[in-house]
């Protein structure tokens, strides 16, 4: 048990009563929003400090970013989708379900029950006039009903009394995207899944390509990186736990190093998700050149290759879904890139065992000149500690945090060792930065995993790169911050992500940058550093050793992979 806990700082769940409404309205970006006379604008740090005290430490209430709350939820907190979820995404299907269920349905509602079901709940927070009326009208009392889709009975009345005058002011905006939290809290299942879909990324195709960098002896820095990731993901939550003002990532680096360390951390975990939208456009440039190799387009003395082409027009295609207003169905299908990384393993063995390839030993014990590499390669498959802050502070149950992170890591990181083994057994030293590339194309599951790679980061690049968006626009003039201003600015991310990916079209020597770089110091000297200076003074003396031995372990991975990495590119352009 935690030291916090034991001083009663552990049990937040005061915080979070009330299912539906206190997440729309009481947080934003994790701390407090406090009710303002300017409708658009953030509440004022000096009247904040005099209601609830000076939050990290200095006061800066509403320092840069405020959307990284909501825009990071999308991404992980992500109920298991229900029919009535899944309805409440499209208005349309919102008011028909609404309609026909209050015209007397019996198989759904009761015979003269007209209590408002969740099928009709809207995604975004009422507006303030909404609020007003909805205040002033008198509410029916709710009747017990054994109906599935009937509503749930609401919090008792002292807890409503604790909930704000108002949802929070960027929600209100128009020309913000809309970005609608849970509407509820995630039960323990909920989390293991929104943590196997934050660590099982695009790094599980480049676990075989690991091995024939660095050798067989680089299988155990997966284990000892899953490890580490682990432990420091718990000092997240011992971070949080310190006070009621921490709720995500920046909180952190704002209670351990003020607002400078708040946006440093912001910039490396906006920089981190930019670069894998990079990846995401090399990705499907490389399975689409795949599935169709003789595809190219001549036009106006431009010669486009097939990787080039489909980098392009995937791109284009990509582009609508990052000017969508609202991406509650697209995080929804997101969340699926759990089932699709378990088709594509599945179908790695399909291919290896039914179609006859086989398994066959073979390359060299430890390659120390490619090692960094490979150490980049398996330091990504770990980077979802920017995600398990917002995991962890949607949780109904947040003692079970420990369990969850626990059995998520154990679970990847055997995934990720059984995969780079057999694919490497599949492939020798043919394997590629991405495994599906090796898999023969006259073969079905070869064709199912490379449509299901192609599928994956095109739901997941538009729910990626809207928090770099947000904080662009946040950070731009208020009478700049509009709607046309919003697609221009997503307009022009998309455009450079092909820009970069185009210039560095090497997926497995980036994705191991990205490791080497955003994954060490956001996984592992990030943590450690944050975790010392908000709890100086009451961290044992072996912890704070551990905690500067992982500093120092990921400064040197950092250093030399990050120098390797970009070596190997210079020589590849040559």
């Amino acid at each position: 048990m935690d030291r916090d806990e034991e001083m009663g700082h552990g049990d937040r769940s005061l915080l979070f009563v009330g299912d539906e409404d206190d997440d729309i309205g009481t947080y934003r970006d994790g701390g407090f929003m406090e009710t303002s006379s300017d409708e658009g604008s953030f509440s004022d740090p000096s009247d904040g400090e005099a209601r609830g005290g000076r939050r990290g430490g200095d006061g800066s209430k509403s320092a840069w970013p405020q959307s990284y709350r909501q825009s990071i939820d999308m991404l992980s907190v992500v109920p298991s989708p229900t029919v009535s979820m899944l309805m409440a995404a499209s208005p349309n299907l919102t008011r028909f379900g609404s309609s026909f269920l209050k015209a007397g349905s019996s198989f759904f509602l009761r015979k003269g029950d007209d209590s408002v079901l969740p099928l009709a709940r809207p995604l975004l927070p009422p507006s303030l006039p909404q609020l007003s009326q909805s205040s002033l009208r008198p509410q029916p009392p709710m009747r017990q009903s054994t109906d599935i889709l009937a509503q749930p009975p609401r919090p008792p009345a002292g807890h409503e009394a604790q909930l704000p005058d108002r949802p929070s002011s960027a929600c209100l905006r128009p020309d913000y995207i809309e970005l609608p939290p849970p509407a509820s809290k995630c039960s323990r299942n909920q989390s293991i899944i929104n943590g196997f879909n934050v660590l099982c990324g695009v790094g599980i195709l480049s676990t075989s390509y690991g091995i024939k960098e660095g050798g067989w002896s680089s299988l155990l820095l997966l284990p000892l990186l899953g490890g580490s990731s682990c432990y420091t993901g718990l000092l997240l939550k011992r971070c949080i736990d310190s006070s009621p003002n921490i709720g995500t990532y920046p909180d952190i680096g704002q209670a351990a190093f003020g607002v400078a360390g708040r946006i440093f951390v912001s910039v490396v975990l906006y920089l981190e998700l930019y670069a894998s939208c990079v990846e995401y456009i090399t990705l499907l440039g490389d399975s689409m050149s795949s599935v169709f190799p003789s595809a190219h387009l001549a036009f106006a003395g431009i010669d486009m290759n097939a990787h080039t082409l489909f980098a392009i027009t995937t791109a284009l295609a990509i582009l609508p879904t990052v000017c969508l207003r609202n991406l509650s169905l697209l995080s929804y299908l997101s969340a699926g890139g759990v089932m699709a990384t378990i088709a594509v393993i599945v179908c790695l063995f399909w291919v290896g065992i039914g179609e006859g390839i086989g398994f066959h030993f073979s390359g060299a014990l430890v390659n120390v000149t490619h090692l960094p590499v490979a150490l980049g390669l398996y330091g990504f498959c770990y980077s979802g500690h920017s995600v398990f802050p917002n995991i962890y502070s949607s949780m109904k149950e947040r003692s079970q945090f420990p369990f969850v992170l626990l059995f998520c890591f154990t679970v990847v990181t055997v995934a990720y060792a059984g995969i780079a083994v057999s694919g490497f057994l599949m492939f020798g030293e043919s394997t590629m930065s991405q495994f599906t590339l090796n898999l023969p194309q006259q073969y079905i599951p070869s064709k199912i995993a490379i449509w299901m790679t192609i599928v994956n980061p095109y739901t997941k690049y538009a729910l990626t790169m809207t928090p770099v968006a947000l904080s662009i626009e946040e950070a731009l003039p208020k009478k700049m911050q509009n709607y046309l201003v919003g697609m221009s600015v997503r307009t022009c991310l998309v455009l450079s992500t092909v820009v970069v990916a185009l210039l560095f079209p090497y997926f497995g020597l980036v994705m191991a940058l990205l490791g080497s770089v955003f994954t060490m110091l956001v996984a592992l000297i990030l943590p450690c550093a944050c975790y010392l200076s908000i709890k100086k003074g009451a961290v044992p003396l072996w912890e704070i050793i551990l905690c500067i031995v992982i500093i120092m372990i990921g400064a040197v991975c950092a250093s030399v992979g990050s120098y390797t990495s970009v070596s190997q590119m210079i020589s590849s352009t040559r």
